[in-house]
């Protein structure tokens, strides 16, 4: 098991970008920090998430080529939901209705759609522990209340 390929370019987040227009995000708060995660993605975060993931993964190289091919990696985002104090995550995948719409001619059934949406899927969900884990500390940020002013 394993996927034995070269680590794509980091994705370029949007900064201003709602992830409440995903339908596979359940976003509760407003405070994205965009910026802050590419540079750690950009800083090893995304490098070591996909090392981490293609050696697990049970993605076939014949199904990450049509990802690259169709440059499915572009649309990943990643946001930090304040609410829920945890980064949060959209990951691309292939519509339904790939037949209808002849997406690529390597697809051939649905087994090879649902591959690459699971793949991705666990992909994202990576790159959120990655984060979380070993690249940002968001919550020792927070001020301790013996260092605010008495009123």
């Amino acid at each position: 098991m394993g996927l034995d390929v070269a680590t794509p370019d980091v994705p370029e987040l949007e900064t201003g970008k709602s992830a409440d227009e995903y339908e596979d995000a359940d976003v509760q708060g407003d405070e994205y920090r965009r910026a802050e995660l590419q540079v750690a993605l950009e800083d090893g975060a995304w490098a070591d998430a996909f090392e981490e993931w293609t050696a697990q993964t049970g993605l076939e190289e014949r199904a990450w080529d049509i990802v690259t091919d169709l440059g499915l990696v572009r649309e990943f985002d990643f946001f930090w939901d304040s609410f829920a104090g945890r980064v949060g995550y959209h990951a691309p995948g292939l519509p339904e209705d790939w037949r209808e719409r002849n997406i690529h001619p390597a697809i051939q059934s649905w087994e090879t759609v649902s591959g690459i949406n699971a793949g991705l899927t666990e992909f994202g969900q990576v790159v959120c522990d990655v984060l979380a884990d070993d690249y940002i500390d968001w919550e020792a940020e927070e001020v301790d209340a013996d260092d605010l002013p008495d009123f």
